[in-house]
């Protein structure tokens, strides 16, 4: 069987393909569409959408909020820059983060973000992370105040350029909320308000779910057996309506749209054996991949992700590993633009 092994999901993706800065309009992006059943791929743009749903559908999204989460200053002592990534809140001005340059900021060191806004390197994890202490004693803020005030939009690796005002307002969906995530929940970044009014109008039902994206959904599957690989844990909320809001559809026999792998994966986290998705919060690394079938969602809306990422080999278990990278091959043919800022893709 193709798709049990990370070099099956490789793939030559020419650079000028991956997209460096959103289109000028969010639902303007191209919308491949896959339809398992009839094994067909057709083209089409995002906001046709709502053409693809039929009243007593359920749209699930990730209303998760990225934030500012990129430090860039200098080591206070020798001035010269540095850089911290934060990862997560530990509690009382404490992160979790990444640091550059990781050989010089060791335990005790500090760097300065602005007058009044520092970090101290508290301790180094096991899996060669930092421990920092924010501080500021910037007038009328704290920590988070400070963070927004100084921080930076994390861009993804890939996107080759600083990040500018517009990323603060594209690189974060309409219906952002909580804040949390360093990476946007990315295929729901293709809707407009005039998208989902035309949802509504159409009689598709709206859930929510929270899932704050960490940064290790950039970390490339380095095993030979995606079994070995490691997943990062991220922590999520399902609320009371939206797991009331399945069970209703599934009775009334509509189907159940997750917007991206993250939706994707809470609602697996949280699944019972019949369907249902347990309401609350917690915390998860699951890993779904070939031969897993989904449990909860009946279509996908996702972007085109890496080579050998735990994100495509999610797709792969949606809509099947041969019509996945067929579907890659005919995308890279037609020039779709890959990653966070490009095209989309839907999986029926």
């Amino acid at each position: 069987m193709h798709g049990l092994l990370t070099a099956d999901y490789d793939f030559d993706l020419p650079p000028e393909l991956i997209a460096q800065a959103p289109l000028a309009r969010r639902d303007a992006s191209r919308l491949m569409v896959l339809d398992r059943a009839a094994g067909t791929i057709e083209h089409r743009t995002f906001s046709d959408l709502p053409t693809l749903l039929t009243p007593g559908d359920l749209l699930i999204v990730n209303r998760s909020r990225v934030v500012k989460a990129r430090l860039l200053g200098i080591r206070v002592g020798s001035g010269a820059p540095a850089e911290v990534f934060l990862l997560q809140p530990l509690g009382d001005g404490r992160y979790e983060a990444l640091v550059s340059p990781g050989g010089k900021l060791k335990p005790g060191r500090v760097v300065q973000f602005a007058p009044g806004f520092t970090a101290e390197i508290v301790e180094v994890t096991e899996r060669r992370t930092r421990i920092v202490q924010l501080r500021t004693e910037l007038p009328a803020s704290d920590v988070e105040q400070a963070i927004d005030a100084h921080g930076h939009t994390p861009l993804p690796p890939y996107i080759a350029r600083a990040d500018d005002a517009s990323d603060l307002d594209r690189y974060q969906t309409i219906y952002a909320r909580e804040a949390g995530s360093v990476a946007a929940p990315t295929a729901g970044l293709h809707f407009t308000p005039e998208l989902l009014a035309a949802l509504d109008a159409r009689g598709v039902r709206r859930g929510e779910v929270v899932l704050h994206v960490g940064a290790g959904t950039f970390k490339p599957v380095e095993v030979d057996d995606p079994a070995e690989h490691r997943m990062h844990e991220e922590r999520y909320v399902i609320p009371d309506a939206t797991a009331q809001a399945l069970v209703e559809t599934r009775a009334a026999g509509g189907r159940v749209w997750a917007v991206g792998t993250t939706t994707v994966r809470t609602l697996e986290s949280a699944a019972e054996p019949d369907r249902t998705v347990r309401a609350g919060e917690g915390e998860t690394r699951i890993f779904i991949r070939p031969p897993a079938r989904l449990r909860v969602a009946d279509a996908l809306v996702t972007n085109f992700h890496l080579p050998r990422s735990t994100l495509i080999m999610l797709v792969a278990a949606v809509a099947g590993y041969d019509l996945t990278m067929r579907a890659y091959r005919e995308a890279i043919a037609e020039r779709y633009r890959f990653y966070s800022y490009g095209d989309a893709m839907a999986v029926l």
